[in-house]
């Protein structure tokens, strides 16, 4: 009776593993993902970087990496290591394939993780292209987990009422079309976070 027990018991696991496994080669995310993906242009990529002043020294996060490029694009213009995190398999196999072609899989790595379950500390630069209200529900978990003085950059929606420190528009335009990627607002996490 045991042994029959045991072997039922042994295959309900094989089962919840195979179904297990299914699930996580789908490649499909744990959750739908809180933005949609929208690919930050070059240029403002480039000016993300520029605005945060990044350097060799920097480790930069990318939190929603998409495909990559801005974690890519600190390693191959600073040489800085980078970490991107997406919640959507689907980019982070992007990212890592984009990583590769570039020749900078050693300095950047790409986590499939919840941003908000994500441990982004050791970051010297955050960047962002996130929703207004996604800035705002990071954001206490950006001031208590990154040390002070840590750049956050923003491609487009600033954090509410906290007043970035520079602000930058790329090239003017009334299009609403060309709303995305034209504002970016940095921010530096203060000395009163309690580290």
């Amino acid at each position: 009776m045991r042994s029959r027990h045991w072997i039922s018991c042994s295959r309900l696991a094989g089962v919840v593993l195979s179904i297990s496994i299914a699930v996580a080669q789908s490649g499909q995310p744990g959750r739908k993902p809180d933005v949609p993906y929208v690919p930050t242009t070059d240029e403002a990529v480039q000016t993300m970087l520029k605005l945060a002043e990044v350097k060799k020294s920097d480790v930069v996060y990318d939190l929603g990496c998409g495909d990559g490029r801005i974690v890519i694009a600190a390693a191959v213009t600073y040489g800085a290591r980078g970490v991107g995190i997406d919640i959507d398999p689907e980019r982070i196999r992007e990212a890592k394939e984009n990583a590769k072609k570039a020749h900078v899989e050693e300095l950047v790595r790409f986590e499939e993780k919840d941003l908000f379950q994500a441990d982004f500390h050791e970051a010297t630069v955050v960047a962002l292209f996130l929703l207004p209200s996604i800035n705002l529900r990071l954001r206490p978990k950006l001031i208590q987990e990154l040390k002070p003085g840590t750049r956050i950059v923003s491609n487009t929606f600033d954090m509410g009422d906290w007043k970035p420190d520079k602000e930058q528009t790329l090239g003017e335009t009334d299009d609403y079309d060309a709303y995305l990627s034209r504002r970016f607002y940095l921010w530096h996490v203060p000395q009163s976070n309690g580290k």
